[in-house]
C-alpha cells in the first residue's frame, strides 16, 4: 500500500500548496517548495512571519476544531545538545525558524472537505476585519 498512500499524502500536499498560495503571495506565510519526484509528502508546514503570529494561529486553529502540531525542537537546544556544550543562540536562523513552523494535519485518510476546512481556517485568519 505504499504507493497508494505515496500518491494520497502528495495530492494533500498539493491540495494544501494550492490553496495556500494565496496567503504566501499576499506575504502572510512561507511554504514548503514543491514536490520533487520521490518526494514522500509526509507532512506539510508552513512559516509564519513571527513566533507571536504562530502562537494565535495556532489557537485559532485549535477553536475551530483543527490540531496542528510544531514539535520541532532544535536539537542543539536539546537536552543532549545541551551536553555536548551548545546552548541557546548559538544558530539563531534554526531557533528562529522552530519559532515560526506550524505542521498542518497530513495523513493517509485525510478527506478533501476535512482539508478545506483547514485550507479556508487559515484564511479566514489572515483575512482582514471588515470594519
Amino acid at each position: 500500500q505504499a504507493d497508494d498512500i505515496t500518491r494520497q499524502r502528495r495530492a494533500i500536499h498539493q491540495r494544501y500548496a494550492a490553496g495556500l498560495q494565496p496567503l504566501a503571495d499576499a506575504g502572510h506565510l512561507h511554504l514548503p517548495p514543491p514536490l520533487g519526484d520521490g518526494h514522500n509528502a509526509h507532512m506539510f508546514y508552513v512559516i509564519t512571519d513571527s513566533a507571536s503570529t504562530r502562537t494565535r494561529l495556532l489557537e485559532h486553529l485549535r477553536q475551530h476544531g483543527i490540531h496542528p502540531v510544531f514539535h520541532y525542537v532544535p536539537l542543539h537546544t536539546s537536552p543532549m545538545g545541551l551536553r555536548y556544550g551548545y546552548r541557546p543562540g548559538d544558530l539563531p536562523v534554526t531557533e528562529d525558524l522552530a519559532e515560526r513552523l506550524i505542521r498542518l494535519p497530513c495523513y493517509y485518510g485525510l478527506s478533501e472537505d476535512d482539508q478545506m476546512r483547514v485550507i479556508d481556517s487559515l484564511h479566514d485568519f489572515f483575512r482582514p476585519v471588515q470594519v
